[in-house]
């Protein structure tokens, strides 16, 4: 569930929706959503000083209540491979 919402809440923001990607990982201390964007999309997705990461990840803590802990992490697509 925090995989899709926060998958639409990336493809609203950025210019190429359809390489958006999220992985979910359960991990000891609780659960790793890596996402991953078109490398021009980086920057859209990262924001100014961080502030739109920031509020992802806001917004996916107040979704996971109960879940435990989420950690967002952001990858370009490129450097993934």
């Amino acid at each position: 569930m925090l995989a899709d919402a926060l998958e639409h809440l990336v493809r609203g923001i950025v210019d190429n929706p359809d390489d958006v990607r999220v992985a979910s990982r359960s991990m000891r201390r609780g659960t790793v959503l890596e996402v991953r964007v078109h490398p021009d999309d980086l920057g859209r997705v990262i924001g100014r000083a961080g502030r739109t990461a920031t509020s992802l990840r806001t917004v996916l803590s107040a979704l996971s209540r109960g879940e435990g802990p989420v950690r967002v992490d952001v990858v370009d697509v490129d450097r993934a491979r």
